[in-house]
């Protein structure tokens, strides 16, 4: 009798142990931001949801940008108090500005520590600015005890004053130019970020960062380009995305990202540059590089 009770407890348990090892991650996506705004944001979002239903190996929960005060204008960038307002409309102003930061930090609140205890990953969806998250170092002591963080494009543009954060990240933006065609040297053909790209891999067309405080000692290399953007004569090394460890975490990086026709490989979507296949390559690159950092491939 006492055999057959351990053998259903060990049965009982082994099962427990499956189902949790089968569970899908939790993927937090943050797509807040406090200084320009992509359009692509959107898209990314659709994409990101598409990847998640397809695969069943993550779910995602969303900090999306709170609605009412008109935070960007047209252009993207943070909307300004127009020349000779009056005092009234200077109060109005001041007022909806304020409603619309308490809602954000609002929003930010699923970046505590308490929170993040429900998560395995985070996130960052071309975020950009100061964020107002509501304990900075208990997140980054999140990530280094074992949490993840991916971040795409404007990732990089984000919290220029937290040196904290861009050590985390592995560089900060700098500049960018004009959108232009580019080639992209696989570093890592066997990473599951690059695994299904070639190894050179041509975009038609994207805006391609140039980044500071980046090492190429302090990261693990997926894809750079050898010629600097804009100036092909001029040869060097110029990161476009990498992955990292940042203590018991994983950190995973790309620049890539800024337009919809390289994010999305909808065939219908109008004024397409990129073609479907490059807009393929790219998907399985931010999804290789979401399973890479969540664990679920090697």
């Amino acid at each position: 009798m006492k055999k057959i009770l351990s053998l259903l407890t060990v049965t009982v348990l082994g099962l427990q142990f499956s189902l949790a090892a089968d569970a899908p991650k939790k993927l937090l996506v943050v797509e807040t931001t406090a200084e320009f705004r992509h359009s692509s944001i959107p898209t990314g979002e659709k994409v990101l949801s598409e990847l998640a239903k397809k695969t069943g190996a993550f779910t995602l929960d969303f900090v999306r940008q709170p609605q009412g005060f008109p935070a960007h204008n047209v252009n993207g960038f943070p909307a300004k108090l127009k020349r000779g307002a009056t005092d009234e409309e200077k109060a109005a102003f001041d007022e909806s500005e304020a409603k619309w930061k308490d809602a954000l930090k609002a929003a930010l609140e699923k970046l505590s520590p308490d929170s993040l205890k429900n998560y395995d990953a985070v996130l960052f969806l071309s975020t950009t600015g100061d964020l107002p998250i509501p304990d900075p170092q208990g997140f980054l002591d999140w990530i280094n005890n074992g949490g993840a963080f991916i971040g795409i494009h404007a990732a990089g543009d984000t919290f220029h004053h937290w040196p904290g954060y861009l050590d985390m990240l592995g560089g900060e933006f700098l500049t960018h130019g004009q959108q232009l065609g580019i080639e992209c040297l696989n570093q890592d053909p066997e990473h599951p970020a690059t695994a299904a790209l070639p190894k050179s891999w041509t975009i038609t067309q994207e805006e391609v960062y140039q980044f500071k405080k980046y090492s190429p000692t302090n990261v693990h290399d997926l894809l750079i380009l050898d010629k600097k953007p804009q100036e092909p004569r001029t040869p060097g090394h110029y990161p476009v995305s990498w992955s990292k460890t940042y203590g018991k975490g994983k950190v995973f990086y790309t620049s890539l990202g800024h337009r919809e026709d390289l994010i999305d490989a909808d065939p219908e979507m109008k004024n397409r540059i990129n073609s479907v296949e490059i807009s393929k390559e790219y998907q399985a690159h931010l999804l290789g590089g979401i399973e890479w950092a969540l664990g679920l491939k090697k």
